[in-house]
């Protein structure tokens, strides 16, 4: 039985995500609107090159192939286009085989109001503004970030990677830690608080989706020995010991766990980013989202203490 809408993961992506639209944000910024939709109607059948959440997103919705009988995600295009201008971004959908045949055209509005009609669990932008809308509505959203878009098509592993503090768990600690700026401060705190999970965050439900997605792989293998499983998710975190006991403490309650933990004590998360290779990275802070080559998709979540926007 295919699962409806409601019992899916299911992810919102923007155009700008999804595709490169360089030049036809160029034509917008020096032209105005009307010069825009003139350029995409005109472009209409020219493809787009892929964007930086693309590969992703073409890991991600090989997830049903695995699962034919159920169906179990599905990603839906939320767009600030018409659907007239919009045709563009459909046609190289359908071109790239991407399975995505819902869309929501606002006509130059953001569409973060209608995440949770469609039970969005993640969406996915370039333009700040719309992202920074849907987190201050308490939908979970993230901007994602310039790199250079690599999509080998022979690895069909999907790698996804978080930050712990203010992306799967609330910002509590962190804003204990931003009082003072005090290391010693934050691990007392989350010693006397052991024992009491984190609230979720932003993420927490993406993260805990992903976590059912992994338990059925693990049932598909106890049937099928032979069956190669498709997903890995690593929490990559600033935290070291003795605060990676809340971490654990906060997994545990919810009954979910990481394939690949690592508490790096300050440490720099590009070394961890190299080996893992994620095809997106989660993180509220932007200083921990880069990498050797600025090839692996970062994903900003501008959510919670780290990321309160200062008075000009």
């Amino acid at each position: 039985m295919v699962y409806p809408i409601q019992h899916k993961l299911v992810i919102g992506i923007a155009s700008s995500a999804l595709f490169d639209l360089t030049d036809s944000h160029q034509v917008y910024l020096e032209q105005g609107e009307e010069a825009y939709r003139k350029y995409q109607e005109q472009h209409h059948d020219v493809i787009l090159g892929k964007g930086v959440a693309f590969p992703f997103i073409r890991r991600f919705l090989n997830i049903n192939k695995q699962f034919a009988r159920q169906l179990p995600v599905e990603v839906v295009l939320f767009s600030r286009n018409s659907p007239e201008t919009g045709l563009r971004v459909m046609h190289s959908i359908a071109h790239y085989g991407l399975d995505i045949t819902r869309a929501c055209f606002v006509t130059g509005k953001s569409a973060h109001a209608y995440l949770p009609a469609f039970n969005t669990a993640l969406f996915l932008s370039a333009n700040e503004d719309d992202v920074r809308s849907a987190l201050a509505a308490n939908h979970p959203a993230g901007l994602v970030l310039p790199s250079r878009t690599e999509d080998d098509e022979a690895d069909g592993e999907l790698r996804v990677a978080f930050d712990f503090d203010g992306v799967i768990a609330d910002d509590e600690a962190e804003t204990v830690f931003k009082r003072n700026n005090d290391v010693d401060e934050f691990h007392a705190h989350e010693r006397r608080h052991v024992a009491i999970p984190h609230r979720p965050g932003p993420l927490a439900d993406l993260f805990q989706k992903l976590a059912l997605m992994q338990r059925m792989e693990e049932k598909q293998l106890r049937r099928d020995p032979g069956y190669r499983k498709i997903l890995r998710i690593a929490i990559i975190t600033a935290r070291n010991a003795p605060s990676h006991e809340r971490v654990v403490t906060t997994l545990k309650s919810w009954g979910v766990s990481a394939n690949e933990t690592f508490f790096l004590g300050g440490m720099e998360k590009a070394r961890v980013l190299e080996v893992f290779r994620p095809h997106i990275f989660f993180d509220d802070q932007l200083s921990h989202l880069k990498s050797a080559g600025g090839t692996i998709p970062m994903v900003h979540v501008p959510f919670g203490v780290a990321n309160l926007r200062r008075p000009a």
